[in-house]
């Protein structure tokens, strides 16, 4: 079930990472790009729920900055093109240590834990008139996988391996999950995946328009296979009616991590999770988005797979969160 990271996409991802530039501030104030996802994913509003709550009046201009997601942007990160980012808990593992899909290649060894944020639910999609059940069904069908440099395209060959599939099996798509769910009410895909924190706005706009809609479950001996292979992924449920008309749904999650370069002010990076922990912080980030209710400082310092960055570590051992 081992995925290797093409090079020609190593080597796209890259590119396109450098290419963004490095803001460098020419006053006083400071500027931290937070890497994200998709506009219809869950890290982009998060993003820019941490971008506003981080955020102090000509000290520190933070922005939510759209992207591929999280293989996009640990290479990001690591290449200074952008100053932080949001990435699965297993992707910032392998970027760092060489593993994984980044096996073979050098690990992005600067690449370090600002906090662990909230968990991702693994998210497959199709209509409930479909005749798709399970995940096996998939075979043959038109299926998105997600763009090339997200979480998601890793998880879903991921899964898609358990369950003893191949892409070469489907008739795969690559593309954003709000372009999969128009396509899906289009009737031109037959499902899409997403691993992101629910709701997730491309399958919640799908459902309370009236589009009936199915979420597949990953569970039985698929999932066993997974949690063995991965030990950042943790049996979840997707609750009762978190998309209209939908009932519990069992699957899996993995946690989505915000991460920075080691090179990132250590000072900067305090101030930042200080905030973020911070009472008024905690009351924005629990009335903004259903996932800010996990941003806690209880869950900051669990599943991390890399050191934590200096600044970080600082505010987590004086609040005693590290020892």
């Amino acid at each position: 079930m081992k995925i290797i990271l093409h090079e020609k996409l190593m080597q796209a991802l890259l590119i396109a990472a450098c290419s963004m530039g490095v803001m460098a501030s020419a006053n006083a104030q400071q500027y931290l790009r937070i890497g994200t996802g998709g506009t219809a994913g869950t890290y982009y509003p998060i993003g820019k729920l941490v971008a506003g709550i981080v955020s102090r009046p000509d000290i520190l201009l933070a922005t939510a900055q759209a992207s591929n997601g999280s293989l996009g942007n640990v290479i990001a990160v690591s290449s200074g093109a952008l100053e932080t980012g949001f990435s699965q808990a297993d992707v910032a593992t392998w970027a760092m240590k060489g593993t994984g899909i980044f096996e073979g290649r050098p690990g992005l060894s600067d690449l370090r834990l600002i906090a662990n944020l909230y968990p991702e639910s693994m998210h497959v999609v199709v209509r409930k008139d479909s005749g798709i059940q399970s995940i096996s069904d998939l075979k043959g069908k038109r299926v998105a996988l997600d763009e090339p440099g997200s979480g998601t395209l890793i998880s879903a060959r991921q899964i898609l391996a358990a369950y003893h599939l191949q892409e070469s099996d489907l008739r795969p798509e690559y593309i954003k999950p709000n372009q999969a769910g128009d396509r899906l009410i289009a009737g031109t895909l037959d499902a899409f995946f997403f691993t992101g924190g629910a709701p997730a706005a491309a399958i919640a706009d799908m459902a309370s328009a009236g589009v009936v809609i199915a979420l597949l479950p990953i569970d039985g001996g698929a999932a066993d296979r997974l949690m063995r292979s991965s030990p950042f992924l943790q049996v979840d449920t997707i609750p009762a009616e978190t998309y209209k008309g939908i009932g519990a749904v069992k699957t899996l999650a993995v946690g989505a991590q915000w991460v920075a370069s080691e090179r990132l002010s250590a000072d900067l990076v305090y101030q930042v999770v200080k905030a973020l922990y911070s009472e008024a912080g905690q009351k924005k980030l629990a009335e903004g988005h259903p996932k800010g209710k996990f941003i806690t400082l209880g869950n900051a310092v669990k599943g991390a797979g890399i050191p934590f960055h200096p600044g970080a570590e600082r505010f987590y051992r004086e609040t005693g969160m590290l020892k």
